[in-house]
């Protein structure tokens, strides 16, 4: 297995369940998946974070607000891999509850991940409403 392989099927599996989880209100997984060394990143739909005690708080909220998942979707566009460092860029389609509110959206997502201790972790994310 190639490491591309290797971080498509991660991305495919742990990745796509992790973001699964938060959607019906289990922000654990997702933040598992981030980067225990500084620096880590969001430029968010709905906030922004710039270190992990920042991160922290950022995931306890989505948590808490989504909830009643009935579709996610990642369209994965183009990935990359080289060495220890990947990206990922996509669509995420999603329809969940959000306070309580059902709500179908897509976002615009851009990752990049940095492999610690021989396991992909998450370093930043910046997501956008695709609007029109």
């Amino acid at each position: 297995m190639t490491d591309r392989d290797d971080f498509l099927a991660w991305v495919r599996t742990a990745l796509y369940e992790a973001e699964l989880a938060l959607h019906n209100g289990d922000a654990s997984r997702r933040r598992a998946l981030w980067s225990r060394n500084e620096p880590v990143s969001v430029l968010g739909a709905w906030r922004n974070a710039s270190r992990r005690q920042e991160l922290d708080a950022l995931f306890t909220d989505p948590g808490r607000s989504f909830s009643d998942c009935t579709s996610y979707v990642f369209e994965l566009q183009v990935y990359g891999v080289s060495g220890d460092m990947a990206y990922t860029t996509g669509l995420e389609h999603t329809s969940a509850s959000v306070d309580g509110e059902p709500r179908t959206h897509t976002l615009r997502v851009t990752q990049v991940y940095r492999r610690e201790e021989g396991e992909w972790r998450v370093a930043h994310r910046h997501g956008d409403a695709v609007t029109g």
